[in-house]
């Protein structure tokens, strides 16, 4: 059966870092079109950044074809450069330093394991339309929530 092929773009934004941090993805199948995004009070720009991945992809029902597509070279190199991998096989520590975002990195390590991605890195606040609609998501969870606070 062939697998259905989905794009994604995700970003991450954070007020501060640490600080308030929102994420935000539009996933595209067909004709099809999801935005989803979220909150945490706490968070750095990195821990939104692969939560945004992280979260489109725990979207999926079934396994596919992903083009996945992010501002982040943290995210995108640590799959394209095979630091997951070192990371994985070093009991998921940087040489001898703990990992940071360490459970973020193991779920989409499994997720990467389920489809078929392709991370691909896109230059931030451009002319990527869908990149500035995942950074509008993003940014809009944090006013929308430390309006509140």
């Amino acid at each position: 059966m062939k697998k259905k092929h989905v794009t994604i773009y995700t970003d991450g934004a954070c007020s501060g870092n640490p600080g308030p941090g929102g994420w935000g993805a539009v996933l595209l199948y067909g004709k099809h079109r999801k935005e989803i995004s979220g909150f945490k009070a706490l968070s750095t720009n990195n821990e939104m950044e692969l939560s945004a991945a992280l979260q489109a992809l725990d979207t999926l029902k079934e396994k596919c074809r992903v083009d996945l597509y992010s501002d982040s070279a943290y995210l995108i190199n640590a799959f394209t450069q095979g630091w997951v991998e070192d990371w994985k096989a070093n009991g998921w520590k940087r040489k001898k330093d703990p990992l940071k975002n360490r459970e973020l990195w193991i779920e989409l390590d499994r997720q990467n394991s389920i489809h078929d991605i392709k991370w691909i890195k896109v230059k931030g606040h451009s002319d990527n339309v869908e990149n500035n609609r995942c950074d509008e998501l993003a940014t809009g969870e944090i006013e929308k929530h430390t309006k509140k606070l």
